[in-house]
């Protein structure tokens, strides 16, 4: 299986192309603020045909891409139903004004096909199955894509804001919600297998083991607790 992932933008957004080899049929994940160059980039290098362009959640760092990618190729988004109006509104879903100068010239908007993505279901596309998680908390839309184990690749979590290496994502802005995000890491991220890689929305990549076991707010919704203070505001929106 081939994952490109490079960070793009102001805040460093993770975005990844996935295929099951290079020269194949690809899926572009949260092609966020500047993205779109790094995108082609990646597509030649790699002798990709992207089929599909899948988000995590609605924030302007992960969406900021998505109308001219989906144009480029002539490909879908899809984004939970809770989410989509952030794509023609980001300024709404931030609760303050993003600063033209930061944000230079931008496509707001949703492209031409968009479809909704629903908790449990998955998504057989350019030869891979993505399993959809619910996971609200950074977002009310916010989702995970799980990639099963393949031959000699383990699983796979793209865990977008809801999960990052030493810690989550923040949960100050609209839409955010401490108690809700440390239930959605509860009901999506536990029940994984502690070899499951993690590939998060910011920052490096991790397992599930090593953040079972040392992230502070993953030990202590394991140890049923999962009060703690709301995290302070980090990598991305």
């Amino acid at each position: 299986m081939l994952v490109a992932g490079f960070p793009a933008g102001a805040w460093g957004t993770n975005c990844y192309l996935v295929a099951p080899a290079a020269g194949e049929e690809c899926v572009i994940i949260d092609p966020g603020h500047q993205a779109a160059e790094g995108v082609a980039e990646t597509v030649a290098k790699h002798r990709l045909k992207p089929v599909a362009v899948v988000l995590t959640h609605g924030h302007l760092d992960h969406v900021a891409s998505v109308v001219p990618v989906c144009g480029a190729h002539d490909v879908p988004a899809w984004i939970h139903p809770d989410d989509r109006y952030m794509m023609s509104d980001p300024e709404k879903a931030l609760g303050r004004s993003i600063g033209r100068q930061l944000m230079g010239d931008l496509t707001i908007g949703e492209p031409d096909d968009v479809r909704e993505l629903a908790d449990g279901s998955v998504l057989s596309l350019a030869g891979l199955e993505l399993t959809v998680a619910h996971a609200p908390g950074h977002t009310e839309g916010s989702v995970t894509f799980a990639m099963p184990e393949r031959a000699d690749v383990p699983p796979v979590l793209f865990s977008g804001d809801l999960l990052f290496a030493g810690s989550i994502g923040r949960t100050d802005l609209p839409g955010g919600d401490h108690a809700e995000i440390l239930r959605s890491l509860a009901r999506v991220c536990l029940p994984l297998d502690d070899a499951t890689v993690v590939l998060s929305g910011h920052g490096p990549q991790t397992t599930i083991g090593r953040e079972r076991a040392t992230n502070p707010y993953l030990r202590e919704v394991a140890a049923g607790r999962g009060a703690g203070a709301p995290p302070a505001p980090g990598r991305g929106m």
